[in-house]
């Protein structure tokens, strides 16, 4: 009997022991999820706007000519025909996605010049397509034909208005 009651000496200190650190553990778990922590979620970025820029020969064409003056109709999709653009209140430049077609029967390269900046697509085909795609801060951009001299080059205004797009739901 004495080998027993041993046992259940040892076993009180340990029982006392693990009944007040559950308690204690679950008030500094308590205290430290307390407090005015926020946390504020970053809106999400305006999807590429597409400009389209046809190239002849005696001219290049910017449609639309002026891109981030304000809410853009054309970037809404039907799911959210009816729901607003949450402004993005920030200097980021707009990701701007050019869709070229060159409907001449010479190779050129497209090039977007303004501010500081300038970007060159990839070869221009004769009566084929190409996309470029850049960033391009609040200005007045250049459109051009690198090998096509005689066209008169487009211009492409983007303005200072960035739009967020938390409310395209079908958004990859």
């Amino acid at each position: 009997m004495g080998g027993r009651r041993g046992r259940r000496l040892l076993a009180a200190p340990r029982a006392i022991a693990l009944a007040l650190t559950l308690p204690l553990a679950a008030l500094a778990a308590a205290i430290a999820g307390c407090g005015a922590e926020e946390r504020v979620s970053e809106p999400r970025p305006q999807p590429p706007t597409r400009v389209s820029v046809a190239v002849t020969a005696d001219r290049i064409t910017v449609q639309p000519s002026r891109v981030a003056i304000g809410p853009e109709p054309t970037q809404r999709l039907p799911q959210n025909a009816h729901a607003g653009q949450p402004p993005i209140r920030s200097n980021v430049p707009l990701d701007v996605t050019l869709v070229a077609a060159n409907l001449t029967p010479f190779e050129s390269h497209l090039e977007v010049r303004g501010r500081g900046r300038s970007a060159t697509s990839e070869p221009l085909v004769a009566n084929g397509n190409v996309t470029l795609q850049t960033s391009l801060p609040t200005g007045v951009y250049r459109v051009s034909a690198a090998d096509i001299p005689g066209a008169k080059p487009g211009r492409l205004v983007v303005g200072p208005y960035r739009s967020s797009s938390e409310n395209d739901v079908l958004l990859p």
